[in-house]
């Protein structure tokens, strides 16, 4: 499947013209914001650590062999890209234990840049947002027309869709899902579960987005909706007086789309049909996500890009910078803008 398949229409026009993205790791970088004052003491070693072309389970693996405790004992708030320089925090669990020294974990892939006791566990979803630096480099594309579009995505937010690098290379995740879907049967393997269960929910949530983004919906609040502010996971719906709310145009609050699971869609109205629409073309996922034990939860359709800036450091390279909230993807802010040649996998 091609990207296009994978995720939907852009909002804000045509691309405008093609770029390389992720030519080095340094042009691809992410730092987690993490908002948690570390107390210094504890049982819990947290480390704030870069990686560099290194995904985050190689990493955690290399610095439990490194501090001579199981796989289990280190913990990380979410997973960052392989091809990339990031970096985020990890723990580990040493209760009685002196820090390690972590020498043999580190060489030009992996450094340990500083580390803290506390007294609890880095949970997943831990991290507030994350930061992107990306630099796009053999750029064939108007700066002027560039510099317009920017503009327009600061202001008015992008399609939230979950990216690419989701649904595996050339969708593999999702066939994979749709053979154990069809079967009625869950993969055993923990890893392998997780990531076709998540590559499902992520296309149905991408197919309802898309309708939304065709039909200039996707920004736009509309009677049945249920809402959800920036940063939250609950949400509430939508009435006549709702749809009026300022917050919306201020980007703070938005309208949100389903991550199936078991229950039916809490929309009413046209997006209720449009939902149930979507779900009805895709029984066995639905059917499948709903078995698996999974509730019905909420994504905003619109992502909103804080602290957007940008400038070229070389007539063929744009540098932007931004900060996304957590669970979504910088793949969303670039396909608004230009087209990666040979690239899905951002």
């Amino acid at each position: 499947m091609n990207e296009n398949e994978l995720l939907g229409p852009t909002a804000h026009g045509e691309p405008l013209g093609h770029a390389v993205l992720k030519a080095t790791a340094e042009d691809f970088q992410v730092d987690e914001v993490l908002e948690i004052p570390l107390s210094g003491q504890g049982e819990h070693l947290w480390l704030w650590v870069e990686k560099r072309n290194l995904n985050t389970e190689e990493a955690a693996r290399r610095l439990a062999k490194a501090a001579g405790v199981p796989l289990r004992a280190i913990s990380y708030a979410g997973l960052k890209d392989r091809q990339a320089l990031t970096r985020q925090w990890f723990s580990l669990h040493l209760p009685g234990k002196a820090d390690p020294d972590f020498g043999r974990a580190q060489d030009e892939t992996l450094a340990v840049l500083q580390q803290c006791r506390h007294s609890r566990k880095l949970q997943r979803g831990a991290h507030s947002a994350n930061g992107f630096r990306l630099r796009l480099t053999s750029l064939h594309a108007d700066r002027a027309a560039l510099d317009a579009r920017l503009q327009g995505l600061a202001e008015a937010g992008v399609p939230n869709y979950f990216g690419p690098q989701r649904f595996g290379h050339a969708g593999g995740n999702l066939e994979q899902a749709r053979q154990f879907a069809q079967r009625g049967e869950l993969p055993a393997q923990r890893n392998l579960r997780s990531r076709t269960l998540s590559a499902a929910r992520s296309y149905l949530f991408n197919r309802v987005l898309a309708e939304r983004v065709a039909a200039g919906t996707w920004a736009v609040a509309q009677v049945g909706d249920l809402l959800s502010f920036t940063d939250s996971r609950s949400f509430f719906p939508a009435g006549p007086e709702q749809c009026a709310d300022p917050r919306l145009a201020q980007l703070d609050v938005h309208p949100t789309g389903p991550l199936w699971g078991a229950g039916a869609s809490p929309a009413a109205g046209q997006v209720h049909a449009l939902e149930q629409r979507i779900v009805a073309a895709e029984t066995e996922l639905a059917v499948w996500l709903a078995g698996a034990g999974l509730a019905h939860e909420r994504r905003i359709l619109r992502l909103p890009i804080k602290g957007l800036s940008w400038h070229y450091p070389a007539p063929d390279i744009l540098q932007l910078e931004f900060v996304l909230p957590t669970g979504c993807f910088a793949t969303a802010v670039v396909r608004e803008l230009v087209s990666l040649a040979g690239q899905t996998d951002i």
